[in-house]
């Protein structure tokens, strides 16, 4: 992604642009032909003829994020407490097997020098997890991209998620999620600080 920063007195406002890579949609559609047939399935039969395109039309939509702004704005409260965003609703990719994972993100921060338009939370963890990947790897880079770009002094980030890797194939662990975190400043290195934000957090409730 492409981060600019435009920066004035009262409102910081940094466009977040996906760089997606040339995609051969065409040629990943003839991929997907292949393997399924490969796996024995008919695509002659009434409504799978159009399946592998509408496949591939899937699967590029689950890995390109949306564009926006990051908004910030002045800290004129000298507002110093937690703010926590709750159950941000995601889903992405394993890169293991290529299935959803799919749950809730838990994010919060205390402030800096400047606080950050709510909203922009959920787009943050939009932004990373539109690609395969593993589950720790995606609270990371949500943490650490906030602590970059915001300034904080300090940053959670909570991930409970239901692997479908898990749960429809494999062990079929059905109702089985996997909690990971993720931390910074204030959040990592105070006692009572990290306490309440999960004590807040409420994880799972």
């Amino acid at each position: 992604m492409t981060v600019t920063s435009i920066t004035n007195a009262r409102v910081d406002r940094v466009p977040v642009r996906h760089n997606a890579t040339a995609r051969d949609l065409a040629g990943a559609e003839q991929a997907a032909v292949a393997m399924l047939t490969a796996l024995g399935v008919d695509l002659k039969r009434e409504g799978m003829a159009e399946t592998p395109g509408r496949m591939v039309r899937a699967l590029a939509e689950m890995c390109t994020p949306r564009d926006f702004d990051l908004t910030t704005f002045p800290n004129e409260a000298g507002y110093d407490q937690l703010v926590i965003e709750r159950r941000i609703r995601f889903q992405s990719l394993c890169e293991h097997h290529l299935l959803p994972f799919t749950g809730f993100a838990y994010v919060a921060y205390l402030p800096g020098t400047r606080i950050l338009g709510l909203s922009k939370l959920a787009r943050v963890v939009e932004l990373f997890a539109c690609q395969p990947q593993v589950q720790e790897q995606l609270t990371q880079q949500i943490a650490d991209w906030l602590r970059d770009q915001l300034k904080p002094k300090g940053v959670g980030v909570v991930l409970d998620a239901e692997h479908m890797c898990m749960t429809l194939r494999g062990a079929r662990a059905e109702g089985s999620t996997t909690v990971t975190s993720a931390l910074h400043g204030l959040l990592l290195d105070d006692l009572r600080a990290r306490e309440e934000f999960f004590l807040l957090a409420k994880v799972g409730i």
